[in-house]
């Protein structure tokens, strides 16, 4: 391992770790008790957001679970480098809000487009004035769903000045914090996206004692499980699970053992669809959202006793130089071996894929041999492949990785494997009702 290697490592155990996370927890509390302060849980809603939308209502029921102090900020849509093709965005984020919510037992019917600029202002006035009136968590819901069944309108709104000033006040505060989307909670140096993070948020002011007493014990929604194989299929009935991934990916990093598993309870043939990473794509990864990402990693990781955190970052020529390899162990049916090697040696064992030394490691202890494969290092053999994966994921409306398909389902998300299980589970049984 190289000296760069050796320093980014350094850099990443040192800034990610649960331990400096721990301390800074500790720190903010003792804090807090200093000054006498309550739990203050600050809260950015986009109006516009289907996430924010089924967010806002178990607002009520969050609050009345704990000792907090809601502040509530309105916010604009996030800048163009946090949603790099919008439309793509939008079209997505409101299929994922409709799984979400019947999985939560909430309530967002997909209009089939995004509110109107026009729409888009009458709400956020009416949220303005709801907060004014301290009646935001009683009214947001209702409001949320006028947004939503209300008919579209191109015409360009001017405005209130109120209305401008709690947005960029809002988007002003999300910035200072250090956050870029709606649907988003903050407590004590901490972010918390949407319904499916609010878990974590729950279990962290049970710590501190800040439940009230007749809260349950249960989160509001707690991570899905994906159960075992409730179908079993065939071999006339075995479906394909598509598997959209990148090595640089941290939430990639820790998915591969429940993929694979997920797979095998099904007996689907598994199809690993090698991407490039978005900033080898051109597309912006600002510090603020990677930090985010790693920060929300590691808590995913620690919750489901996943080893992750030490970590050298492959971004670059480490990235190429797997997925040479990568193609080729495919071809020998060896590919999962080799992405599970290659996952665990970059995000939890420190291994630099840059380096010879780190990356014989990686693939004979993948079952392949070096040097068979380290002639292909430095070809560009797997490229065209790289390229039409990525299209294909293009093609089903998803963009960033890990993300799954079977059949015409295909979902984004290391926490969406509860989506693909459904699919897996309703394909084997149409198949076998076929034979």
């Amino acid at each position: 391992m190289g000296l760069k290697a050796v320093l980014k490592n350094r850099v990443m155990r040192g800034l990610f770790s649960p331990a400096r996370r721990d301390a800074k927890r500790r720190k903010a509390e003792r804090k807090r008790v200093k000054s006498n302060a309550p739990h203050v849980v600050e809260y950015f809603h986009q109006p516009s957001d289907p996430y924010a939308h089924l967010l806002v209502q178990v607002l009520p029921e969050f609050c009345r679970r704990y000792e907090i102090e809601l502040r509530v900020h309105l916010t604009p849509p996030p800048p163009d480098w946090a949603a790099p093709d919008r439309q793509r965005l939008d079209t997505y984020a409101r299929l994922d809000a409709v799984r979400l919510a019947q999985r939560a037992g909430l309530s967002f019917v997909d209009p089939g487009q995004q509110p109107s600029p026009e729409n888009e202002a009458i709400a956020t006035s009416a949220l303005v004035a709801a907060m004014n009136a301290g009646l935001f968590l009683q009214d947001a819901t209702e409001i949320g769903e006028r947004l939503w069944r209300a008919a579209a309108s191109n015409d360009s709104p001017t405005l209130a000045p109120s209305v401008s000033a709690a947005l960029s006040a809002g988007n002003a505060r999300r910035d200072e914090l250090g956050h870029y989307l709606g649907a988003t909670l903050f407590y004590a140096g901490e972010w918390y996206w949407g319904l499916d993070r609010l878990h974590f948020l729950e279990q962290r002011l049970r710590a501190l004692g800040a439940a009230r007493e007749d809260a349950p014990d249960t989160a509001i929604f707690p991570p899905p499980i994906v159960p075992i194989a409730t179908a079993r299929p065939t071999e006339e009935a075995r479906p394909e699970l598509h598997w959209y991934l990148s090595f640089r990916s941290p939430y990639t990093g820790i998915v591969a053992a429940r993929v694979k598993a997920l797979a095998d309870a099904y007996g689907a043939d598994l199809k690993l669809r090698y991407v490039l990473p978005m900033v080898m794509r051109g597309m912006q990864v600002p510090r603020k959202k990677g930090f985010y990402i790693m920060n929300d990693t590691v808590r995913e990781a620690e919750r489901q006793g996943i080893a992750f955190g030490n970590a050298c970052d492959p971004v670059g020529e480490p990235v190429e130089r797997g997925y040479a390899i990568l193609h080729e162990a495919n071809r020998r049916r060896q590919g999962f071996a080799f992405v599970q090697s290659f996952l665990a040696g970059v995000w939890a064992d420190g291994l630099d894929a840059g380096s010879d030394r780190d990356l014989k490691t990686i693939t004979e202890r993948a079952g392949l041999d070096w040097n068979e494969m380290k002639p292909l290092l430095g070809e560009e053999h797997w490229r065209a492949e790289a390229e039409a994966n990525q299209q294909e994921m293009f093609d089903y409306g998803i963009w960033g990785v890990p993300s799954f398909r079977v059949g015409e389902t295909a979902t984004w998300g290391q926490d969406r494997l509860w989506v693909i299980e459904d699919a897996l589970n309703a394909a084997v049984m149409n198949k076998e009702k076929d034979i």
